[in-house]
Formats: structure tokens, C-alpha cells, sequence
């Protein structure tokens, strides 16, 4: 079968194109007998994306006698930190999550992970497409399998939108606040966010920088760390600024974003807010939190607004690309099931429980909702896309910059004072 190699692609940025506790030394994870047993670390808590990993992994132990996986969910805030504690002492998990970036280049810099790179066969090489690959490689390698294209965007109700007599999504950012002044007229919160967990909150500067500073500025600062370019303090200035017209819901800087019904994803899949700035995972997670745990039927999508005089290329883009990486140590019997992640059966089954759009280009014949086929449209026609930024920058300059974020929106520092948080992080790194 077919193997994949990729042209030279950087783990900062996309190129765009067609588009879990119990440790086990990966080494130890082979027994005298023959059998193989393995851990797999992933981020999904409830419903549907737990039962896609238990019903995944049984059919690929069916279809592999004497392999096993032993399956480990951790709630997704939580699974970064957990994850580099047990990579450095040595107890890392077989299979685990991967969001690439800076954080995935730290893991190759400390030789954490399996070169995939001449190991990925049959659809998953044929039916994946480069760009997909690009976002988990470094130097010409690939170190994991991707499973879903994420771009983010602001997820809405339509219901509410009508009721507040919105008859267009908004495609500037004045436009926005028309809108969500609309929503309170409406006597609806506009915007829910659940600052708690620090990167949500970040979701909107990283945007605003996009929208702000160039392509080139914004590869710089991957590469260099460097965040002088006055466009970095702009992008502070616009989401303070929008903060003042008070968009968020009440309490939002103490309102997590993903778990339970007040969770700021909670607050949309009960129309208790219009909107949220999120990747596209989240109508999986919304339909998880709605009173029958099914999709939310009025959900809508539109690209985050466009700024007048910024920088950036309209149209530009934002977003991850999850995908799963073999603990360097970790038997063969690990590549065979990411090989098995991306086979179109697989990929489907994916698409189903997540509610998110898979990369196996046959897979994403089986999307039929509109706001993934827009999320679609939009990442394949972007000009330029990038990761999350706190995923390019790596963990330490990403919590940084989180955190300084929330910083901002709790009135507690200036636009300023937040990129020279970041900066002092990266002088650290």
C-alpha cells in the first residue's frame, strides 16, 4: 500500500490546501506470550464521543487478536497538563491526543514521539489530504494521525437571531455589535463565554490578532517569538474595547466552557445566549448539553467578522487539527490503529459522534449540516490559516497569553501590559 510523505511543512502553521490515567510505559507495553496491550489517553467525558473511542477500539481488537487498548478519558482542560507530566517521567500513554504546534515541537525536541512518516498506509494515506498532515508534521516527519479539521468561527442560534430580528449573520465586527445590542434589546445574553478556563476568553484576542497583523507578522512571532509589531497591541485594543459594549454573558469570567448546562456551551444549547466563538468541535459539545442530548436543531455558523484597516488577509482562517501520536516507545501494534483512525468507516463514525468535520475526503461526503459544510467552505477558500496561538507558541507562552487575556477582560490590565506579558513568557522559553 500507498505510504505518505509530505513536502516540508512548518508545525506553526496550516497550510491550507483541499483540505487516558493510568500509566504504562510504552515500552513495557508487549507481554512473552504475543499479546500487546496499550493505553490511549483522549479528551471526550460524555455521550457520543465516549461510546465512538469504546466501540472504535473493540472492533479494532476484533479485528487484531491479542491487542488491547486500554481506553482513558480526561476531562480536556486538564489532559496538556497531565499528558507533559507523564511524557517527561517516562510513563506516557501508547495513544494520546494531539493538538501539534509548539506543543507537538517540544515533544519532538525531547524525542517523546513516533515518526509516522513512512508508517501511514491504505486510506489513511490515499484519502487524507497533505494539508490535514501538515499541521502534525515538523521537518518533512509526521508525528500523528489527523482526525478533524477544527476551524473556529462563532456558532449561533438562529432562533434567538430571529427573535432578536437579525436577518444576517455579521461580517465586520461593527456589524457584531449591532447585533448583540440587538440580542439585549431582545433581552437576550449575546454572547456566551466561559473565561474560567482561560483559553475561550483567549479564542477572541487570537482572532483579533488574525484579523489585525499579517501574515508574515504573525509567522514571525511563531518563528521568533517576537511580539513587537504594534498590530499585537491593536488586537488588545479592539477586544477591549468590544468588551466595553458588555457582549458577554453575566459572570462570564467565572463560567467554565464546556461542562454542564451553565457552561458557556450550555448556555447555547439552551437558548439562554445567541452566540460563541469556538472551534468546531462545538456542536458536538452543544448537543451533548441540550435537554434531549441531541443536536441543536437552529444552530448556525459564520467566520469571525472582519476588521476595517487590519492587516490581515480577509477571509483568513483559524483552527486546529486534532490527531493522535505514538509515544515514541509504543508498539507497532499503535501505528496499525492510526492507520485504522482514517479509514473512511472510521473517519464517519467520527464525523457522527463529534458532530465535527473528519479529514478523510470520503468521509466528508457523509457531512450534511450546513454549518459544518460552511466551516468546510470557508478553511478550503482561506487564503491563509493558522493554528490556535496558544498551540503555535507551546504551552508555557500559551498559558501566558491566556491568562493575560482574561487579565484584560477582568479590567485588570491594559492592551500593553497583555503583549508584554506574552513577550516576558517568550524571553523565558
Amino acid at each position: 500500500m500507498n505510504s505518505r510523505r509530505l513536502p516540508l511543512a512548518s508545525a506553526a502553521v496550516l497550510a491550507v490546501g483541499a483540505l487516558a490515567l493510568s500509566g504504562c510505559t510504552a515500552g513495557d507495553s508487549g507481554s512473552g506470550d504475543g499479546a500487546t496491550s496499550m493505553t490511549l489517553w483522549h479528551n471526550s467525558t460524555t455521550g457520543p464521543g465516549v461510546e465512538f473511542w469504546e466501540q472504535t477500539v473493540a472492533d479494532f481488537e476484533e479485528e487484531n487478536p491479542g491487542v488491547t487498548i486500554e481506553i482513558q478519558s480526561i476531562q480536556n482542560e486538564d489532559l496538556d497538563g497531565k499528558l507533559q507530566t507523564a511524557l517527561n517521567s517516562g510513563d506516557a500513554p501508547d495513544i494520546f491526543l494531539q493538538r501539534g504546534g509548539g506543543k507537538m515541537a517540544a515533544m519532538v525536541k525531547a524525542g517523546q514521539l513516533k515518526d509516522l512518516t513512512d508508517e501511514i498506509s491504505g486510506a489513511a494515506a490515499d484519502e487524507i489530504p497533505d494539508a490535514a498532515y501538515s499541521a502534525n508534521s515538523l521537518d518533512e516527519k509526521i508525528y500523528a494521525m489527523p482526525v478533524a479539521v477544527l476551524p473556529g468561527g462563532l456558532f449561533y442560534s438562529q432562533d434567538l437571531f430571529d427573535q432578536a430580528g437579525i436577518t444576517e449573520n455579521p461580517t465586520t465586527l461593527d456589524e457584531l455589535e449591532t447585533a448583540a445590542e440587538a440580542l439585549k434589546t431582545a433581552g437576550i445574553d449575546p454572547i456566551a463565554l466561559g473565561a474560567k478556563d482561560a483559553w475561550p476568553a483567549a479564542h477572541w484576542y487570537y482572532w483579533l490578532a488574525l484579523r489585525e497583523c499579517s501574515s508574515d507578522t504573525l509567522a514571525a512571532a511563531a518563528d521568533e517569538m517576537d511580539f513587537s509589531d504594534e498590530c499585537w497591541v491593536r488586537a488588545g485594543e479592539d477586544l477591549q474595547a468590544f468588551a466595553e459594549t458588555e457582549p458577554f454573558n453575566a459572570g462570564f469570567l467565572t463560567t467554565s466552557a464546556q461542562q454542564g448546562a451553565g457552561s458557556s456551551a450550555g448556555l447555547i444549547a439552551n437558548h439562554q445566549a445567541g452566540m460563541e466563538l469556538m472551534g468546531a468541535w462545538n456542536p458536538g459539545v452543544i448537543g451533548s448539553l441540550t435537554p434531549d442530548q441531541q443536536p441543536l436543531a437552529d444552530l448556525g455558523w459564520f467566520p469571525f467578522p472582519e476588521i476595517d484597516g487590519g492587516d490581515g488577509e480577509p477571509g483568513s482562517m483559524m483552527g486546529g487539527v486534532d490527531g493522535y501520536s505514538c509515544a515514541v516507545d509504543a508498539p507497532d501494534a499503535c501505528v496499525d490503529f492510526l492507520n485504522y483512525l482514517g479509514t473512511s468507516d472510521v473517519q464517519t463514525a467520527y464525523y457522527r459522534a463529534f458532530n465535527a468535520p473528519p479529514v478523510n475526503t470520503v468521509a466528508q461526503e457523509a457531512v450534511t449540516e450546513p454549518y459544518l459544510q460552511a466551516i468546510l467552505e470557508a478553511y478550503n477558500a482561506a487564503p491563509y490559516a493558522t493554528q490556535w496561538l496558544d498551540t503555535v507558541y507551546g504551552q508555557n507562552v500559551g498559558n501566558a497569553l491566556n491568562v493575560a487575556v482574561v487579565d484584560l477582560l477582568a479590567g485588570n490590565s491594559s492592551a500593553e501590559d497583555l503583549v508584554k506579558a506574552v513577550q516576558d513568557a517568550a524571553a523565558k522559553a
